[in-house]
């Protein structure tokens, strides 16, 4: 956008405002990056395709291996049985990279300025929150 469209753009749309006697306008409150309605349009029906696509990344996958939980659960239970594999493969440094992909599809239709769950209260943070309170616990 340039100085000179941006300019041309707010006085026609002062013109506008002017002649249809808009009195709710109030100067300095309004903004250049406002969507039109056909934009708003098309941009939440983008945003559903986006939505409905991220459903289907996963689709042929199995079950297991899809479910951030199952996959923890799985981890676990290999360092619980074989604690030296476990550790001279450095598997807990490769979590991060595995579940990049599942969390990332999870946070898609996240967005924090309108939905009031946080972070936190996402059950994939609380699984992987678990997991690492789990790890911290010494074993028996």
């Amino acid at each position: 956008n340039s100085p000179v469209f941006i300019t041309k753009y707010r006085t026609c749309r002062r013109k506008v405002r002017e002649c249809s006697g808009d009195a709710d306008h109030h100067e300095g409150m309004s903004s250049d990056d406002e969507l039109t309605p056909t934009e708003e349009t098309e941009f939440q029906k983008s945003k559903d395709n986006i939505i409905e696509d991220s459903k289907k990344v996963f689709e042929d996958v199995h079950a297991d291996f899809c479910d951030i939980r199952k996959i923890l659960l799985k981890f676990q239970e290999w360092k619980g049985k074989f604690p030296d594999s476990y550790c001279d493969t450095y598997a807990s440094f490769c979590l991060p990279k595995l579940l990049n992909p599942l969390i990332r599809v999870e946070l898609i239709s996240w967005n924090p300025l309108e939905n009031c769950t946080k972070l936190e209260e996402m059950p994939w943070f609380r699984a992987v929150e678990e997991f690492s309170d789990a790890k911290d616990t010494p074993e028996s």
